[in-house]
């Protein structure tokens, strides 16, 4: 029985390129890694391309997932005071949405090798 392969794209933001590459690399995937900008704000990203076989897609997937999804990080807003006065306060920590991938998942009818 032929093995079912599949491809991944996945579009990463810039910021968490390096970590997700190197993390599917150490679970032994193989990567191509395109520089790519897009969306709204036409930010930097990284597309991945990932050939996997089928058995070990969801294997990849939760790398993606981890390294590279939706997350919750904190971040210190410096607090401004009206009438430019100066104080010692503190900037105050604020949870924003960070991360993200697009990811998509093609069958492979075929592989050639040239």
């Amino acid at each position: 029985m032929e093995k079912k392969n599949k491809l991944v794209l996945a579009v990463l933001q810039g910021s968490d390129s390096d970590n997700t590459i190197r993390n599917l690399n150490e679970h032994g995937f193989m990567v191509t890694v395109l520089s790519s900008t897009g969306g709204f704000l036409k930010k930097k990203s990284t597309t991945v391309m990932i050939g996997v076989e089928e058995e070990r897609l969801e294997e990849a997937m939760e790398i993606l997932q981890k390294f590279a999804g939706h997350r919750k990080e904190t971040v210190y807003q410096p607090v401004t005071m009206p009438h430019g006065e100066m104080s010692s306060v503190p900037p105050v920590p604020m949870e924003v949405m960070a991360g993200g991938a697009a990811v998509f998942v093609l069958s492979l009818d075929e592989i050639r090798k040239f």
